[in-house]
């Protein structure tokens, strides 16, 4: 017996490590960006490839995602994002507030995508 087509599915490997050009597109920042976090929060220190070209493991990018969240919603400094992502790595929740910050990004995405489908349809059937 074959396996399902869901089963297949998830079978599929999960991406674990990211170019910097991959991170760039999966956070909408620039490299010079995410090289200037890496001089200013010593948890991103991507590993180097034999190339000498960052590679960023999936935590890495989670928290990124956490630290663009608190410096561009959230407000803070990059030293109070500094000491926030401490507290939670104190807590022992920084983990799940890192995959919260990446669902919050996503759903932000996931919105604006919608609002600019609507204009579309909406400015076609009023043209049409």
């Amino acid at each position: 017996m074959s396996p399902s087509p869901r089963a297949a599915a998830s079978a599929e490997p999960v991406q674990e490590f990211f170019s910097i050009g991959e991170v760039c597109d999966l956070t909408g920042l620039k490299p010079h960006v995410l090289r200037y976090w890496e001089s200013q929060f010593r948890f991103l220190s991507p590993a180097k490839n034999r190339s000498g070209n960052r590679v960023y493991q999936r935590r890495e990018v989670d928290l990124i995602m956490l630290v663009k969240h608190l410096l561009y919603d959230e407000k803070y400094t990059i030293e109070g994002a500094r000491q926030k992502v401490d507290e939670h790595r104190k807590g022992g929740d920084l983990k799940v507030v890192a995959r919260g910050a990446l669902t919050v990004q996503a759903l932000e995405s996931l919105e604006s995508d919608l609002k600019e489908l609507v204009n579309l349809l909406e400015s076609s059937s009023s043209t049409a």
